[in-house]
């Protein structure tokens, strides 16, 4: 075996995972922070990081134990280094760093959103480079031709708000409470998605960008109405949004030219809605279509862990003095969106 232990603490998920190079996720731990973040409607980064420093260590000495292994075993320590909270990040980051220099093992510092462009080939050992990668999350929203590890080149961002972001909005105009998006899912299988006229942002624009701004604030306006029922508009708000990343993959795709396979992955792949949407959209255009399981389209560990396996051939290991990034893009070369709400 060559084991990799992998850290994520970005946001409001404390995990740790074992992964194999060859695919197997030997033991994995994840620690959620609903609970301490529902009263505030969204996640605060004080409380996340305090709880990452709570739990992180308890949580390595129990997954090491449930694979029988010890931290020496281990080919290197992967952990977030960004983008994200940085209270947070620093946390993992800093407790990956004492692991690596106590156990005298490399040091891989990880890419939270490579983290989720590579999770699907974790899952699909048939999904080879290069793929047309759309990344939908919390907090990014992106188009990117993903051409190999650490090979990324991006198409199209959002100029405001992420779809992830969008959702869990939407769900506290609702009073569905946090998190938004599973709720806006589920609220929305009882609704009629052409019920209530929502704009499409960016629909056949020449732009390549994502804009979900305005969509949100549609979604308030005719709540505020009260004429259309809570499940209306979360049927409604979710086909505008799925409608929105049909158009702008369309523009991706004449822009890229033909990729053999579309690939989804973030915490908005865990839609089965959109899911569906984008595998028809896949089959249509003549391409494969890939998703990772449920389980690693949200923030986990396993997927850190796997991008460190990714790397782990390629040498590229992490000084102790690496520091965490608030912002990491995974295209520094690309030409800067406009907006001043960025998500780069």
């Amino acid at each position: 075996m060559t084991l990799v232990l992998g850290i994520e603490s970005s946001c409001d998920e404390t995990a740790v995972a074992l992964v194999d190079t060859d695919r197997t996720i030997v033991a994995q731990r994840i620690a959620s922070q609903e609970a301490e973040h529902a009263p505030y409607g969204g996640v605060v980064p004080e409380i996340a990081a305090r709880a990452h420093a709570e739990r992180l260590a308890p949580m390595i000495e129990a997954v090491l134990g449930e694979a029988g292994v010890k931290l020496g075993d281990c080919a290197a320590v992967a952990a977030t280094a960004g983008p994200g909270l940085i209270g947070g990040v620093m946390v993992g980051l800093v407790s990956a760093k004492a692991l690596a220099m106590a156990s005298d093992v490399p040091l891989i510092a990880i890419n939270h959103l490579e983290g989720h462009a590579l999770s699907p080939r974790l899952a699909d050992p048939d999904l080879e480079f290069p793929y047309l990668l759309l990344l939908v999350s919390g907090g990014h929203c992106q188009i990117l031709a993903v051409e190999g590890v650490g090979q990324y080149r991006r198409l199209a961002t959002t100029i405001d708000d992420a779809l992830g972001e969008a959702f869990d909005k939407t769900a506290k105009i609702l009073g569905l409470g946090y998190p938004g998006g599973p709720k806006v899912e589920k609220l929305a299988l009882e609704g009629d998605p052409t019920a209530v006229p929502l704009p499409r942002p960016l629909l056949g624009s020449k732009e390549p960008h994502f804009s979900f701004a305005g969509l949100k604030s549609a979604v308030l306006r005719a709540h505020e109405t009260g004429e259309h029922s809570a499940a209306d508009l979360a049927a409604s708000f979710q086909q505008a949004a799925i409608d929105c990343l049909i158009d702008r993959l369309k523009h991706a795709l004449a822009e890229s030219g033909a990729m053999p396979n579309l690939v989804v992955a973030g915490g908005v792949a865990a839609n089965r809605r959109v899911r569906t949407a984008l595998e028809d959209f896949a089959h249509a255009n003549a391409m494969g279509f890939s998703a990772p399981p449920l389980a690693l389209c949200t923030d986990n560990a396993a997927m850190i862990a796997w991008a460190g396996c990714e790397r782990l051939p390629l040498g590229e290991f992490a000084p102790l003095d690496f520091a965490a990034k608030p912002r990491w893009p995974l295209d520094p070369d690309a030409e800067p969106a406009r907006g001043a709400g960025v998500k780069a």
